[in-house]
């Protein structure tokens, strides 16, 4: 065995992240319609008005408005309807002194008319309409330009694209768009033990859980994974195993991170790369490292699936959101009462998993082993390394998963 020399303290450990991780520089073209949730790479800039013509915002009676100044329900105008122009058609004739179009929402606005009457106010016999209101110029009309003018900055480098920001891209014309690429995050487990679900386990065997629980977190806030296949526990393979992940942008790693003497993947990384920091005084999650290598960041998880889990929502997420230039994760809390006592490790941060029950927070941890004590649970409260207990009923803020 190869005990921890030290453990550092959470805050210590997140300084060191940051100080490692840069946003990704490197672009990439989508098309529109896979540009959803996407990072703008580069200013939209209009290059023609939107909409590109005025155009009716009703359904009724292209009109002048002066013709209409005097219409009432008592005493109605009546105009001389000329022509019917729908949407995807051009108006072939002017509007003149007593006169209007019937026209469709949508339609381009007929030369000489400055203002629809909806169909509502109005009441047509054959070529004669009867106007019951009048009408102000501009009325219910869509002018070119009044969403966006050419030349006007529509979304800045940086802006998540949303549907609302993928429609405006949308009627600027664009089919593709620049966007960051998504960072790939090469996802490496390690150990004799460990086999990939669905196939037969041998006598002191286990099916890989960290792959599985690592790709849902790494889609789920901005980066690509890339799971590759499982290490030996020795030093040849899994130095082949790490050159294979410097492909990708960042390497997420779990077991082989502890204190035996098979844990050997952190003397290959010291080897190749630096090793930043090994041991958080975290619980669970303890025997956690990050570093660099090869020019990329390192995360070496715990092999229990919980405290691999538990690390990867504390110390992956934010910097992968980094990286990816997401804003931080928003994350949901209630403050409930704690629904029993709880008891802590003195000199360790723990993430004490719970579920909502009744209104009450009731403990869900189990083992650092027990993939159980996440998947059950709501949510975890964070209880400081100098608390070695709370008690019950103390009013505890559960940040829910």
């Amino acid at each position: 065995m190869r005990p921890f020399k030290e453990t550092i303290p959470l805050d210590q450990a997140r300084a060191l992240i940051d100080g490692a991780i840069r946003p990704i520089d490197r672009t990439e073209r989508v098309a529109l319609d896979a540009a959803h949730g996407r990072v703008l790479a580069r200013d939209a800039v209009a290059t023609a008005d939107v909409p590109p013509f005025s155009r009716a915002a009703m359904d009724g009676y292209a009109v002048r408005a002066s013709d209409t100044s005097s219409a009432s329900r008592a005493l109605p105008t009546t105009l001389t309807c000329i022509e019917k122009v729908f949407t995807g058609q051009l108006p072939a004739r002017t509007v003149g002194p007593g006169q209007c179009t019937e026209i469709a929402t949508g339609a381009p606005m007929p030369p000489g008319a400055d203002a629809v009457i909806m169909v509502e106010q109005t009441d047509a016999d054959s070529s004669q309409v009867l106007i019951f209101a009048a009408a102000e110029p501009g009325q219910n009309i869509g002018r070119q330009g009044a969403d966006i003018k050419t030349g006007q900055t529509v979304m800045r480098v940086g802006e998540v694209l949303n549907a609302s920001r993928v429609g405006a891209l949308a009627a600027l014309g664009l089919a593709h768009v620049e966007v960051y690429a998504r960072p790939r995050v090469a996802i490496l487990s390690t150990g004799n033990e460990i086999v990939d679900p669905g196939q037969p386990l041998a006598p002191g065997q286990i099916y890989d859980i960290n792959r599985f629980t690592l790709a849902a977190v790494i889609a789920g806030h901005g980066g690509v994974p890339v799971p590759h296949r499982t290490a030996a526990d020795t030093i040849a393979d899994l130095s082949r195993a790490v050159d294979e992940c410097l492909g990708d942008d960042v390497l997420v790693f779990s077991g082989g991170s502890s204190v035996g003497e098979r844990d050997l993947i952190l003397d290959v990384l010291s080897d190749k790369g630096q090793v930043l920091f090994h041991g958080i005084s975290v619980k669970p999650g303890k025997p956690t490292a990050f570093g660099v290598v090869g020019g990329r960041p390192f995360f070496g998880m715990p092999g229990y699936p919980s405290s691999c889990l538990s690390n990867a929502h504390i110390l992956l997420v934010p910097a992968l959101r980094r990286i990816a230039r997401l804003a931080p994760h928003a994350v949901k809390t209630v403050t409930v009462p704690l629904a029993q006592r709880v008891v802590s490790t003195t000199g360790r941060h723990q993430f004490y998993t719970v579920r909502i029950v009744d209104g009450l927070a009731m403990p869900a941890f189990k083992a650092s082993g027990d993939i159980t004590s996440m998947s059950q649970a709501d949510g975890y409260i964070e209880i400081p390394a100098q608390t070695d207990v709370v008690e019950k009923g103390e009013l505890v803020e559960v940040t829910l998963f």
